[in-house]
């Protein structure tokens, strides 16, 4: 009974050596390597959208990179610029605003100011930009209060 288990013990030792070795593949070298050949390669740095046609709508921004191992140094990206007043400030650009301010009689406009939240692809931002718009008559009702009434 003692040989036996004493044997199987053995194969069971020889059988999980034959599994590391078989286990070692070299491919995972080649993927090691390929890891901090890519470690090399600089942060892209993106360009601002550039539109395809007119100055808002679909577009393209180029990135680039540097170092001496990169595969890809330059790509380019989809982008889209909107066509309202985000345009003026970049939409690249991420602001926090505070509410409408009031109208004012004389221009016939009303204000607010938002702070820039955050600069996406590096842009170039403002640190706070001012809207205007016309003053409006007629307000929407919220959405919340028509869904009450109808409770």
């Amino acid at each position: 009974m003692r040989h036996q288990h004493g044997l199987l013990m053995l194969s069971l030792v020889a059988f999980l050596m034959v599994m590391m070795v078989l286990g070692t593949d070299p491919s995972k070298k080649d993927k090691q390597e390929k890891k901090v050949k890519k470690s090399d390669c600089g942060e892209w740095q993106w360009s601002v959208c550039v539109a395809t046609s007119g100055d808002c709508g679909l577009g393209t921004r180029e990135g680039t990179r540097s170092g001496k191992e990169c595969k890809q140094t330059i790509k380019t990206q989809k982008c889209k610029i909107p066509c309202n007043w985000k345009k003026q400030f970049g939409a690249e650009c991420k602001y926090q605003f505070q509410e409408w301010g009031d109208c004012d009689p004389e221009t016939g406009l009303k204000t607010r100011t938002g702070s820039l939240k955050r600069a996406l692809h590096n842009a170039e931002c403002q640190k706070t930009v001012t809207l205007s718009k016309p003053c409006g008559k007629v307000t929407k009702p919220k959405l919340q209060e028509s869904k009450k009434k109808k409770k």
